[in-house]
């Protein structure tokens, strides 16, 4: 399997372009679950911004099931801040964590939160795998 490369870039605050490549780092599995990721400045340094959403199309039922069975705490353990958004078509997940210039350190944090998150949605793929009658209305 062919790695696949994110690229960090620099999003302006006022006009919303990207700037400039902080980073790229390479990834050899579970990168479809990257909705985006940027960095911006803040006042204590560059912040990362990555959504995350699902791994694979879900049903219309699944989507409250997921965010009502989704455990944010493993993620928020390991990152500053994880919040749900809402209003895509899938759910997402906006994760903030401050960035490093060394590659290594920002590569191994892309993937434990990646490895965390993939983890957490099998976990809840699994819960949910029984409730459809739960959440279909009628």
């Amino acid at each position: 399997m062919e790695d696949t490369v994110i690229v960090v870039m620099l999003k302006d605050k006022e006009t919303g372009f990207l700037e400039k490549e902080l980073g790229s780092y390479s990834f050899s599995e579970d990168v479809g679950m990257v909705y985006n990721i940027y960095a911006q400045e803040a006042e204590e340094g560059k912040k990362i911004v990555l959504r995350l959403s699902c791994n694979k199309e879900i049903e219309d039922w699944e989507y409250d099931a997921i965010y009502d069975y989704y455990d944010m705490e493993p993620l928020a353990a390991i990152v500053e801040s994880v919040e749900e958004e809402d209003g895509h078509y899938n759910p997402v997940w906006v994760i903030r964590f401050p960035f490093s210039d060394a590659y290594e350190e920002m590569e191994k944090k892309i993937s434990d939160i990646i490895n965390t998150h993939k983890n957490e949605l099998l976990s809840v793929y699994d819960a949910i795998a029984d409730k459809k009658d739960d959440y279909i209305e009628e």
